[in-house]
């Protein structure tokens, strides 16, 4: 079977990610495979936030916010496991992944519900104001708790355990991250095409028209909120191993603008566009940064033009359609 141009590229990054731990050893060693393990986890937030900004048209500038939760459920688990003080309802915590992983999910997908049945009665620039408004909100929680650090954050006693996974090597916990990430993208794809996702989209166009064919376009967009949430705290989880560190900025408004930046850098409304976006765009940070502090004003103009130029973002640049 013949691939097309863009399925050929797709495949050939995908190959060059398996076997980026290896190259690696040719260039920079660990260092480049701790680069792109945070890459890896930053593309689950972007596709998260893609769910329901491309695929949704719900631009939401608080995503970050349930980055943070997955974060610092993992570190507050681990820090009582560590100290032997429980939590409510006898909880004493706990220092493996696959306790605090769907913990994390759980808990950022019951705020992203609550808070969700609020900022979805609204639309347009009050939707992005009550998100961010909600995740000021969060930001200033976690600043207040001194138990936990307060501004100056969190520090983890080491990575999460995991059977059979020894995640205090650098190579296994990349190869987790690009797992998670592999297994991520194929559900949001299933997602985005059944019948739920062809709901979601026809809301984008034209809502008004969907509530009169008797759909609950409310629920689906609360349901898509939640999803997208537990994505968020799938990265916040991931990352919060990678630095064993946690602190409040992980909520700020700006990690959600640049997390909207990946997504739009990308292309919106393809899954895909949103890893390349991440890639793409935390890449030349890192590059950038090492020459200059000033490294926004160069990335600034490279985000215009991409903008302008590609009305899909990178990935319409290489196919003859932007979406999925």
């Amino acid at each position: 079977m013949r691939l097309s141009r863009q399925q050929g590229l797709l495949l050939a990054g995908l190959l060059l990610l398996l076997a980026w731990p290896w190259l690696s050893n040719l260039f920079g060693g660990d260092y480049l495979v701790s680069v792109m393990t945070r890459v890896l986890v930053f593309a689950i937030a972007a596709v998260s936030l893609d769910l329901i900004v491309g695929y949704g048209a719900l631009v939401s500038f608080g995503h970050a916010a349930f980055l943070g939760l997955g974060a610092y459920v993992t570190a507050i688990s681990a820090f009582h496991w560590s100290e032997g003080i429980p939590l409510p309802l006898g909880f004493t915590g706990s220092n493996a992944l696959w306790v605090n992983l769907p913990l994390a999910m759980a808990v950022a997908g019951l705020v992203a519900l609550l808070t969700g049945m609020i900022c979805l009665r609204t639309r347009g620039i009050h939707f992005i104001m009550i998100t961010l408004a909600f995740a000021q909100m969060l930001y200033y929680l976690f600043v207040s708790l001194d138990f936990y650090g307060g501004e100056d954050g969190l520090v983890m006693i080491g990575r999460n355990e995991l059977p059979l996974l020894d995640l205090t090597d650098d190579r296994s916990f990349y190869f987790l991250c690009l797992g998670l990430l592999l297994l991520y993208l194929y559900l949001a794809r299933r997602l985005v095409r059944s019948r739920f996702g062809r709901v979601l989209r026809g809301a984008r166009i034209n809502e008004t028209r969907l509530r009169a064919l008797g759909f609950n376009v409310y629920a689906y967009q609360l349901t898509a909120y939640v999803i997208a949430a537990t994505g968020a705290a799938m990265a916040g989880v991931l990352l919060a191993n990678k630095t064993e560190f946690v602190d409040p900025g992980l909520f700020s408004w700006q990690l959600s603008g640049e997390l909207l930046v990946m997504v739009i850098l990308g292309g919106m409304g393809s899954l895909y566009g949103a890893v390349i976006g991440a890639i793409v765009f935390l890449m030349l940070e890192q590059w950038l940064s090492s020459w200059t502090e000033h490294w926004m004003f160069f990335l600034g103009p490279f985000l215009v033009l991409v903008v302008v130029r590609a009305r899909h973002g990178l990935l319409g640049m290489i196919s003859e359609k932007g979406g999925e």
